[in-house]
């Protein structure tokens, strides 16, 4: 299943990417709805690492109670 998400991010993130550099080359204005995607892509990548290095945090230092 993560293997079917990574995929999936990685096709949606560089297609945002080539169609952004695709209009600044050539010299065109990005679609609403592609900023809209790539800002909603940024927003999942800032979520998911914070979440991902609270966790880690959390785990590394969380002390028993015993």
């Amino acid at each position: 299943m993560f293997e079917f998400a990574a995929l999936t991010y990685g096709l949606l993130a560089s297609f945002v990417m080539a169609s952004v550099s695709r209009n600044r080359r050539e010299a065109q204005r990005n679609p609403p709805v592609l900023a809209l995607f790539a800002w909603s892509l940024t927003a999942f990548s800032l979520s998911s690492a914070v979440m991902l290095v609270m966790y880690v945090a959390w785990h590394r230092l969380a002390v028993p109670i015993a």
